[in-house]
């Protein structure tokens, strides 16, 4: 047998070179501040008597739990390449679920909103994976407008000290250093028709949400 090597995974584009219309991302580090803003930007667009649901990842599903109960909060402990595949698995079930997955939202018409999608998994599992790998368990189809909230690693951990709780599994400075670098790779290609904002975290909440509101209305 011959020897396997990250670098042999191939890529395969197609589903990322799909655009769900009226998908909405939010991403960056923890203490970012991004489940602040996907919340005030769903209730502005609820005033606007549009339908929309606002949800994040790892989701409300058992395997989301699973992940943000048990092993962010480093109740149990497993491999990097254990924990990516239970967030790629998270991330089909929160597309593709018959009931209540965002594309069968989509299809009813509600515009959805997603705290975190498979750019944090590239940018949180790629420090410890070869991101190949990352990608390519990540195939999936990409959201219309992804809205990056770029706070500094120091700000962030001021934030998350600020909440009283104790750290999670990803929660420290070093880590949190090569996570950013992760998503400056990640945001600086992008599939065409992929609408993408870069925005200051240290500016304050009432005119980040001015910026996202603009940006999704142009």
């Amino acid at each position: 047998m011959l020897p396997f090597h990250s670098t042999d995974f191939i890529i395969f584009s197609v589903k990322k070179d799909v655009i769900l219309k009226n998908f909405i991302v939010f991403e960056g580090l923890d203490g970012a501040g991004t489940t602040t803003q996907a919340k005030i930007l769903a209730e502005s667009l609820k005033k606007n008597n549009k339908t929309v649901f606002l949800d994040a990842e790892p989701t409300p599903s058992p395997i989301g739990e699973l992940i943000r109960e048990t092993y962010l909060k480093k109740k149990a402990s497993t491999t990097m390449l254990a924990l990516a595949l239970l967030y790629s698995a998270d991330r089909e079930n929160h597309l593709n679920n018959p009931d209540n997955g965002i594309k069968k939202r989509l299809s009813e018409g509600s515009i959805v909103i997603s705290d975190r999608y498979l750019y944090s998994s590239i940018a949180y599992q790629g420090v410890n994976i070869d991101p190949l790998i990352i990608e390519n368990l990540n195939n999936y189809e990409s959201p219309e407008y992804v809205i990056y909230i770029d706070t500094p690693v120091d700000e962030c951990l001021k934030r998350i000290d600020k909440r009283g709780d104790e750290k999670e599994l990803f929660e420290h400075k070093s880590f949190l250093e090569k996570t950013k670098q992760g998503f400056d790779r990640i945001f600086s290609s992008l599939p065409c028709g992929v609408k993408f904002i870069c925005l200051n975290g240290l500016e304050n909440i009432d005119l980040l949400s001015q910026h996202i509101t603009e940006f999704i209305k142009a």
